[in-house]
């Protein structure tokens, strides 16, 4: 199984520490899964151009074939403007509309504040479900309150984490599970 995390903004740390405690916490319990972690900050993704994500090259070609073969995937992002980053965007936009195909899907959002919550309700979420992903309805909003010398202090928003990781896992359990017993009933 593998899980992709990925940091959906070039600038700013909340996100980045919140995917970076996100992977620790996979890490933990999940030793057999393999996890990528795909920081857009440190990765050299060009703008798409509508070619095929196979088409490109270097990093950009690296960040759009592990989302299409990542079995889950987290995406961390930040709010700009009421909305996400367009490098966020961009990386959506490199892909072909079905790429999230039978992927589940957990997001992680921070913020200033808790006026930008709905964000991922009117932004996000209709993207990842136009790509057809399977999205986890419960997402983790961390605000700035949460944070403290650049670790998240807040012991619920850690608790949500935990919680959004297990969801996720057992999601992708039960769909393995039940692939092997759908395939099974065939011959071929």
């Amino acid at each position: 199984m593998k899980i992709v995390l990925l940091v959906g903004s070039i600038v700013g740390t909340k996100t980045r520490i919140a995917v970076r405690t996100m992977e620790a916490l996979m890490k933990e319990d999940n030793s057999d899964t393999e996890i990528v972690v795909l920081d857009l900050g440190k990765l050299d993704v060009i703008f798409s151009d509508g070619r095929q994500y196979f088409e490109y090259e270097g990093d950009t070609n690296y960040v759009a074939t592990q989302l299409m073969e990542a079995d889950g995937i987290i995406i961390g992002t930040p709010t700009f403007q009421s909305s996400i980053p367009g490098t966020l965007k961009n990386v959506f936009d490199l892909l072909p509309i079905y790429a999230f195909r039978d992927k589940q899907i957990g997001i992680i959002a921070t913020a200033g504040s808790s006026k930008h919550f709905l964000m991922v309700e009117h932004h996000l979420k209709p993207i990842l479900s136009y790509m057809k992903g399977e999205v986890i309805p419960s997402y983790v909003f961390i605000e700035e309150k949460d944070y403290d010398k650049k670790v998240i202090v807040n012991h619920d928003t850690i608790v949500r984490l935990k919680r959004l990781r297990d969801q996720l896992l057992l999601n992708l359990e039960t769909l393995e599970k039940r692939k092997k017993e759908i395939d099974s009933m065939y011959d071929f």
